[in-house]
């Protein structure tokens, strides 16, 4: 099978998007971008890939009678089971490499305790991973860094408490292994890892036919996939491994992106983790005219991330928050560098946070207003994507000063908007073949 690969390098996560050659989507994946950008395109690209194999077990298990009306829940418990498969893979490799880095003089006379330690702690991790990875358990990350690292600082304190070991030397050597791992894709057959979370999703459902579901599985995992073409694009996409001819500008990539997801679409706002872009395009998805902050990240999703830092907050907890807000105030710098202080201000004037949340979403807003004012303003449809697109706050300020300023518009934001610009990425790889 021939596949088209968009992978968008961005400051915060890097996205794939595999596409065939009618250019319907077969699989997504996201991770978060690391300072090896090699890495994180390869890691993205194997996770969309692997998105491709569900998308193949669907059409499969489409025709298998006793799953007539459950192939969404196989699916789910399916891709459930895998990920366990994949978790506690690279757990088993970041137990090695910590065993691995207590080699040294400064570890002397103490590796059997440090050994055990670990032992102990990974241990209770691979146990916690059916916990973990549990029909409708909630985890606020699913990248492995987040998951591990989490569990790990609980376990691994108690551990050393009761080893007589310093928290701090155990610390130190979890801190350079996480690096080591991450900054390697995860390894293993990959067709070994989806036959054990088969073996496990059928052991888990009762009345499944074992056989009438390995045989489309079987024959979906026999289909090769080829990487017919590639094409990069994203805040980083001159650290990309392609050559030039295989590169393509972010602006390009979130215009076509979005008149993909929206035909009719006819300006996009994109707001990412390093910058915003007000983009217009054509009814054939070719970008017209396009701005973009172009001093710094103020208004992006790293100045939300900071403001998170600040409140001891996850950054997903901070739109839930601002909902809650009553009124909003007034905040006077969109800048990271003077935001923390602005912020420590206001709480300390009393101010609430959902309130002090609730302004700096407006602000944001109003700084991409501003952007989408010098592209020429907003036409309708409207396409808002990135990832500020999925945050709540936002999009209730954005809606509010749409209406304010250019009355009822069609505003789109799809549930994989991040995706935009490897969508648009990977319509480029089909159309330098296709066409």
């Amino acid at each position: 099978m021939k596949c088209f690969i968009g992978i968008d390098l961005g400051s915060t996560t890097t996205k794939a998007v595999v596409m065939d050659e009618t250019c319907a989507v077969l699989g997504r994946g996201i991770t978060n971008s690391r300072s090896n950008y090699d890495t994180a395109a390869a890691v993205s690209k194997q996770e969309a890939l692997i998105d491709t194999r569900f998308t193949l077990f669907r059409r499969g298990l489409s025709d298998v009678s006793g799953l007539s009306g459950k192939v969404d829940g196989f699916l789910a418990d399916l891709e459930r089971h895998f990920r366990r498969v994949q978790f506690v893979e690279q757990l088993n490799d970041l137990e090695e490499t910590c065993v691995r880095n207590t080699a040294g003089p400064r570890f002397h006379g103490r590796e059997t305790a440090i050994h055990e330690t670990l032992a102990h702690v990974f241990a209770k991790l691979r146990q916690e991973s059916f916990e973990i990875f549990a029909p409708g358990a909630k985890r606020r990350s699913d990248f492995f860094r987040d998951i591990a690292g989490s569990r790990f600082m609980t376990v691994a304190t108690e551990a050393c408490k009761e080893a007589g070991l310093s928290f701090d030397l155990v610390l130190n050597v979890y801190d350079k292994s996480i690096i080591e791992v991450e900054n390697r894709p995860p390894g293993g057959a990959m067709e070994a890892k989806f036959l054990a979370a088969l073996d496990s999703t059928l052991t888990d459902g009762a009345g499944v036919d074992a056989e009438a579901v390995r045989k489309p599985v079987s024959a979906a995992l026999g289909i090769p996939l080829e990487e017919t073409y590639v094409v990069g694009t994203g805040y980083g996409r001159v650290r990309l491994p392609f050559p030039k001819e295989h590169i393509r500008s972010e602006i390009l990539c979130h215009g076509l992106g979005a008149h993909i997801m929206y035909n009719d679409t006819r300006t996009v706002l994109d707001i990412g983790g390093q910058d915003t872009k007000a983009i217009q395009v054509d009814p054939s998805g070719i970008v017209e005219n396009f701005q973009m902050n172009d001093r710094c990240a103020a208004g992006c999703g790293r100045y939300l991330g900071y403001i998170a830092d600040e409140m001891n907050m996850g950054l997903h907890e901070l739109g839930p928050l601002a909902m809650k807000s009553t009124r909003s105030v007034r905040i006077n710098s969109t800048c990271t560098v003077f935001a923390g202080a602005e912020l420590r201000d206001r709480l300390a004037l009393g101010e609430k946070r959902e309130d002090i949340l609730a302004g700096l979403h407006r602000a944001i807003i109003l700084r991409a207003m501003s952007i989408i004012s010098r592209s020429g303003g907003i036409r309708d449809q409207f396409t808002f994507t990135g990832g500020v697109a999925k945050n709540e706050a936002a999009v209730r300020e954005l809606k509010k000063l749409i209406k304010e300023n250019y009355g009822d518009v069609t505003i789109n934001i799809d549930p994989d908007s991040i995706y935009t610009g490897a969508l648009g990425g990977a319509a480029f790889a089909q159309r330098a073949v296709m066409n």
